[in-house]
C-alpha cells in the first residue's frame, strides 16, 4: 500500500474514532482494583513506601473519594498495607536504556503496579465509612478558560496552546479510570470567554452531548503572581445541583486532578468537593 494512502486512511481512522460516541466507559473488576505508582528500584524499603501510596489510591479509585486519605483511621491501614495486597508487578521505566556506571538496579525508577482482591478492599472501605462506586465511569466535556496576563484563550479541541493542557487533563482521569473530551472550536464560538464562565450548566450538559462526552465540567485558571501559582475555579452540575470548588496557587496538572477529583467525588454520590 503507498506510504500517502496508509497515512490517508490512519488520519480517516483517527477522525472516526474521535467522532464515536463515548458517553461512558464500562470498568471491569480487574481495572478498578488495582493501582500505581513510582518506586526506586525493587528493594523492600521502597516497596513498603509504594505499598502504601497504592493503598490510599486504590482506596480513592474505587470509591471515588479523594478524601479517604486524610482520615486518621488511613495512618494504622498505611502501616500493613503490604498485607492488602495480593499479588504486584514491577516494570523498570528506563527500559531499553543501559544501566550507567555509577547507576545500580536499587537506583532506577519502577512502576509499581499493585493488584487487590475485591473483597479486601471493599471492607476496608467499610472501615473508613465509605463504599464502592460501581457502574460506568463517565466522559466528562470540558469547558475550560486559561488567562495568564495577557495571554487568555478557550481551550478546544484544536488550540495549540491548550496542547500540554488537553494532555495533562487525559493523565489526571487515569487513576479514576475516568475520560475527558473536548469541543471543538466552532462550538464554543457563541459563548466568549466570558459566556463559558457564567453560562447555565445545563446549557453545557446539552453541549456536552454533542461533544461526545457524559455532562459537562466547566473551569477556568488564572495565573496568580501572588500565590505563586493558578487560581482554579471548577463547576459542575449532579441531579439538579451545581456544584463549585476552588484550588489555589498549584500547577495546572495539580489543578487539572483537583477538577477530576471533585468531579468524582460528587458523582460517585461522596458530596461537596
Amino acid at each position: 500500500m503507498p506510504g500517502f494512502l496508509r497515512a490517508l486512511l490512519l488520519t480517516i481512522g483517527v477522525t472516526i474514532a474521535c467522532m464515536a460516541p463515548r458517553d461512558a466507559f464500562a470498568v471491569t473488576t480487574d481495572e478498578l482494583y488495582q493501582s500505581q505508582t513510582i518506586v526506586t528500584g525493587q528493594g523492600e524499603v521502597n516497596r513498603q513506601i509504594g505499598f502504601r501510596d497504592c493503598l490510599d489510591r486504590v482506596l480513592v479509585r474505587v470509591s471515588g473519594d479523594r478524601r479517604l486519605p486524610e482520615k486518621p483511621e488511613m495512618a494504622a491501614l498505611r502501616d500493613k498495607a503490604g498485607d492488602f495486597v495480593d499479588t504486584f508487578r514491577y516494570h523498570d521505566r528506563l527500559e531499553g536504556i543501559p544501566i550507567h556506571d555509577e547507576q545500580g538496579t536499587h537506583d532506577r525508577p519502577h512502576d509499581l503496579t499493585c493488584l487487590y482482591k475485591p473483597a479486601t478492599v471493599d471492607k476496608l472501605l467499610a472501615q473508613l465509612g465509605s463504599k464502592p462506586w460501581p457502574g460506568e465511569r463517565p466522559t466528562l466535556a470540558v469547558f475550560f478558560t486559561a488567562e495568564q496576563g495577557a495571554r487568555h484563550f478557550v481551550l478546544s479541541a484544536e488550540e495549540k496552546r491548550g496542547e500540554t493542557m488537553r494532555e495533562s487533563f487525559a493523565n489526571a482521569t487515569g487513576p479514576l479510570l475516568m475520560h475527558v473530551v473536548f469541543p471543538k472550536a466552532a462550538l464554543l464560538a457563541e459563548f466568549g470567554e466570558k459566556g463559558l464562565r457564567t453560562d447555565d450548566m445545563a446549557r453545557l450538559d446539552r453541549l456536552a452531548k454533542q461533544t461526545g462526552g457524559t455532562q459537562a465540567l466547566a473551569g477556568s485558571i488564572v495565573w496568580s503572581d501572588k500565590e505563586l501559582g493558578w487560581i482554579a475555579d471548577w463547576r459542575l452540575a449532579d441531579q439538579g445541583k451545581t456544584y463549585r470548588w476552588q484550588v489555589r496557587g498549584v500547577s495546572f496538572d495539580e489543578a487539572f486532578r483537583v477538577a477530576i477529583g471533585g468531579a468524582a467525588q460528587i458523582l460517585s454520590g461522596n458530596g461537596q468537593p
